[in-house]
């Protein structure tokens, strides 16, 4: 195998901790700071429960905080929704939704929100930074 093969066989990811469960409020946002390798990153984390009946396959969700219409930070306090199955935040300044899944935005085809691994490992929360 070359290098350059090996390279991208590797995962560079480095999960860390972020908070637990308890701190997250179904159907809401909550806002924290991730280490990446280009420095500190400010991450919205989704918590949709698949008990609740609109619960959807996965639970949680990470997108960029930041928001490219507000040039402000607070896709976190936006408001869950769901456009044709896919669940949504829409920003809470202007709007626009994005999508969870992706961090596509639906009213602008060329802005997409970076998402981050996230998974609970037991009842802490990790994202992969």
């Amino acid at each position: 195998m070359t290098a350059t093969a090996l390279k991208h066989t590797v995962s560079t990811d480095t999960w860390q901790p972020l908070c637990t469960k308890a701190d997250l409020v179904a159907f809401s946002g909550v806002a924290a700071w991730l280490n990446t390798p280009e420095g500190p990153a400010q991450v919205a984390i989704f918590y949709l429960p698949k008990q609740h009946p609109q619960g959807h396959e996965k639970e949680l969700y990470a997108l960029d905080h930041f928001d490219p219409f507000s040039n402000a930070n607070v896709i976190a306090r936006g408001i869950i929704g769901d456009v044709k199955g896919n669940p949504v935040v829409a920003s809470p300044l202007y709007k626009q939704h994005f999508r969870l899944e992706d961090g596509q935005c639906l009213e602008d085809e060329n802005i997409k929100l970076r998402t981050w691994k996230v998974a609970f490992r037991g009842e802490e929360v990790w994202v992969a930074g």
